[in-house]
């Protein structure tokens, strides 16, 4: 192990458990929190999920706790900056003193997005991202004295607890990155009730994007052993408790598993950051394609392994142990392969597609693809070869399957 320098913090208090909810305006109140306002998006509205958080405040005592003053759902996928440039105008207005975000990873992000341009005095997003990363460090970083927490109802981008806010600039059609160590969430819920009715295929396409994130830690250039702890757990965890979450979505325990991993997973990625070839492509074909970032980590996840096997090969057993494979003196290139195999079925077990069938990605839109990852932030610290983006693009595609035929 290195004896360079590392990074590892956990600033996030986490609160685990059904019914979990119930702690929120108590914890805003310990916060010094007396106008919160709650971020969420459309089609949490429309499920009676927002509901189901804002009637707990209608419950506290009138006089000594903190009042809800408001409700913005007019979050867009991906977090865009349009999004975090309204929900920032909206919190001003409000006068609001605690930030509520209650979704899965766009709104999580867009909420990091207002606590930023808030604490800064943004009014566009964009303007602090005009590289498509703004990377801030401790100590010129500060704490930000904003009351945060955040329910996440998806089990996959942990984004309550990591120090990176995604956020799509619509103008240069690029995932936009600020890293910041306070940009957290001061406190995240993790309340399994508020995940079960989320369909079995997001459930699954979320379920991998926690998964990528491990897998990415454990292979990282930077990876420590606090970074190992979170990201063996992670995979240990998610192949058993992923397709109970997908064919039983009433199952709490699977449910809870899922949150506890996701923000495990997350946590190994954000202090481990530096080699992530998977979400490179994810990032870049997500901003071309409108490809929902799990499902495209999904997707990509067996064919980057398989593709970029000098970066996987020197602790490939470690995986092949966490994935319940073993090792049983096979050769790390034989692993690799029970490895690809194995998440493959594992894909097809919470029925998810190998490829972006689905999408409309043009037969001549190579370049313009391989243009996008290379230009990507994610890339920085590991460049894809440009061929096997070519090759990974044209595997995704599905027209190896169609040539066979």
């Amino acid at each position: 192990m290195s004896t360079t320098y590392s990074n590892f913090a956990a600033t996030t208090a986490i609160h685990s458990g059904a019914q979990t909810r119930a702690m929120i305006p108590d914890l805003f109140r310990g916060l010094g929190s007396k106008r919160v306002v709650l971020f969420s998006d459309k089609g949490l509205e429309q499920a009676g999920v927002i509901e189901r958080v804002a009637e707990i405040f209608k419950q506290t005592p009138h006089g000594i706790g903190p009042e809800l003053v408001g409700i913005f759902t007019d979050i867009d996928q991906d977090a865009s900056s349009d999004s975090v440039n309204r929900a920032t105008q909206y919190a001003r207005e409000m006068a609001a003193d605690g930030l509520l975000a209650l979704g899965g990873g766009s709104v999580i992000d867009a909420v990091k997005g207002v606590k930023f341009s808030l604490h800064y005095g943004v009014t566009d997003i964009k303007d602090m991202m005009p590289g498509g990363i703004n990377y801030f460090r401790w100590p010129e970083a500060q704490m930000i004295p904003i009351p945060h927490i955040t329910v996440p109802t998806t089990a996959g981008t942990g984004s309550e607890v990591s120090p990176i806010a995604v956020i799509y600039n619509e103008e240069a059609k690029l995932k936009t990155n600020i890293i910041h160590p306070f940009i957290a969430s001061n406190m995240a819920v993790l309340d399994p009730d508020l995940t079960v009715g989320l369909p079995p295929f997001i459930t699954a396409f979320t379920g991998f994007d926690a998964l990528t994130h491990a897998i990415e830690a454990l292979f990282s250039p930077k990876a420590t052993p606090f970074t190992d702890a979170y990201a063996l757990q992670t995979i240990r965890m998610i192949p058993k408790a992923l397709p109970e979450a997908v064919k039983n979505g009433d199952n709490l325990n699977a449910r809870m598993e899922m949150l506890q991993a996701s923000t495990m997973g997350i946590t190994a990625f954000s202090f481990s950051l530096s080699a992530i070839p998977v979400h490179n492509l994810a990032h870049a074909y997500g901003a071309l394609f409108r490809i929902p970032h799990g499902l495209a980590n999904a997707v990509f996840l067996p064919h980057v392994i398989e593709s970029l096997p000098e970066l996987y090969l020197p602790r490939i057993a470690l995986l092949s142990e966490a994935l319940g494979l073993g090792v049983n003196n096979q050769s790390r290139e034989d692993m690799l392969a029970a490895v690809v195999e194995n998440i493959r079925n594992l894909q097809q077990e919470c029925g998810l597609p190998s490829d972006f069938a689905d999408y409309d990605i043009p037969p001549k839109s190579r370049q313009m693809i391989v243009q996008a990852v290379e230009s990507d932030p994610a890339g920085i610290n590991f460049p894809i070869p440009s061929h096997v983006i070519a090759s990974i693009g044209k595997k995704v595609r599905g027209e190896q399957a169609k040539q066979t035929t």
